[in-house]
């Protein structure tokens, strides 16, 4: 019997590939071992902690969260300019402190007229940050240790650091870490601390 031509209603059934379905959960799987693995370094490599105070804003308000690398420092020192997380005097009952480095190990600084000198150079800032009213300890020469930094909140009127008598220079082991990420209000991640 010859077959008819014409319209047919006929459909030949789709197969799904075993390859493609193969693929397909490979990809999946893969997926999620990557962001497992990208949370687990992240967070056994990070801290997160909360601002407390005015002291860095602009840029870090009050309670504001932030994400500190804690191994960063382990293999080089905080450079000038770091934002850097810190017990004051390594004391482990006090609040995490979140200050700008200004001066490196061996330095002098000095602060005089509100603006920073370095071993007697006057210091190059950002025009953000405000002259400073109070020089606190650092009126006279301050020379810093060889593991010392000095810091300062970017908000230079309204932040206890280096220039306190209580905090003074910090010493590198009582540095936490780098502050690393910022989160926004609604905890969503706004960017890198520079």
């Amino acid at each position: 019997m010859a077959r008819r031509k014409g319209l047919t209603f006929y459909q030949k059934k789709k197969r799904l590939n075993p390859k493609v379905i193969k693929d397909i959960f490979e990809m999946i799987i893969g997926s999620m071992i990557a962001f497992f693995l990208a949370f687990v370094i992240v967070f056994s490599v990070g801290m997160r902690t909360s601002i407390v105070g005015d002291s860095m804003e602009p840029m870090l308000g009050n309670g504001q969260e932030i994400l500190i690398n804690r191994v960063i420092y382990r293999l080089s020192s905080p450079k000038r300019g770091d934002v850097v997380v810190f017990l004051p005097n390594g004391n482990e009952k006090s609040h995490y402190y979140v200050k700008r480095v200004v001066g490196l190990p061996g330095e002098t600084i000095h602060i005089q007229d509100g603006s920073v000198y370095v071993d007697g150079a006057l210091l190059e800032e950002d025009d953000a940050y405000d002259q400073m009213i109070d020089s606190g300890i650092a009126q006279n020469d301050l020379a810093l240790g060889s593991d010392e930094f000095f810091v300062l909140g970017d908000n230079r009127n309204s932040s206890e650091d280096s220039r306190s008598g209580n905090i003074g220079a910090v010493r590198k082991k009582d540095i936490i870490g780098k502050a690393w990420f910022r989160f926004g209000n609604d905890m969503e991640t706004t960017g890198l601390i520079k």
